[in-house]
């Protein structure tokens, strides 16, 4: 019999959850910190946003149901599943939304999602929080390659991918469903060493 050696774990099981979830700073006066229960007003207004709840799918209709989505984003850490931080200016309640979902630490990936509200829409803040989590998930977590998905119908999501330094690396047929059918994706990519 023969057997094939054994290929390690990009980033051992128990690295992240045994990290605290740190807070970055950004340009402009923002910063990346985890969600608190303090901004589920925030998360609710997400959620009826004609432009977020079509793109991200998001559906949050209570109070309720966005503290327990809080929760759940700390949950997620403890579990290695996902890391999810509120763009706000500090003290201040979140203006916005990102991390990586689909974290899969054994293969050295993820993919990230984020969203931003009416107020905070075309000044950079995106393009910025997505420069500085790809340092952190490739420098600190110690991944390897990073994805950015996003319907070939949201140019705003190309241009983020791009300014943030993800190449395009082709297109998904029919990948995602939305509320008014299935959308063509884009698959953009970070991975070590590109920058």
């Amino acid at each position: 019999m023969i057997s094939a050696p054994r290929i390690p774990a990009v980033v051992p099981a128990g690295r992240m959850a045994a990290m605290e979830q740190p807070t970055f700073r950004l340009p402009g006066g923002l910063e990346l910190r985890p969600w608190r229960l303090s901004d589920a007003d925030a998360l609710l207004a997400a959620g009826q946003d004609p432009a977020i709840r079509h793109w991200n799918r998001l559906l949050v209709e209570t109070p309720t149901d966005a503290r327990r989505r809080i929760e759940r984003m700390h949950e997620r850490w403890q579990a290695e599943l996902s890391a999810i931080w509120a763009i706000a200016r500090p003290g201040d309640e979140a203006v916005g939304l990102i991390g990586w979902g689909d974290i899969d630490l054994a293969g050295g990936s993820a993919e990230i999602m984020y969203w931003i509200l009416p107020t905070q829409r075309g000044d950079g803040a995106v393009v910025e929080a997505t420069k500085r989590l790809g340092d952190w998930a490739l420098d600190d977590l110690g991944l390897h390659r990073l994805r950015l998905c996003h319907s070939v119908a949201n140019p705003a999501s190309c241009r983020v991918a791009e300014k943030a330094g993800y190449s395009l690396e082709g297109t998904m047929r029919s990948a995602l469903l939305h509320a008014d059918g299935w959308h063509d994706e884009h698959l953009h990519a970070l991975v070590q060493g590109d920058i």
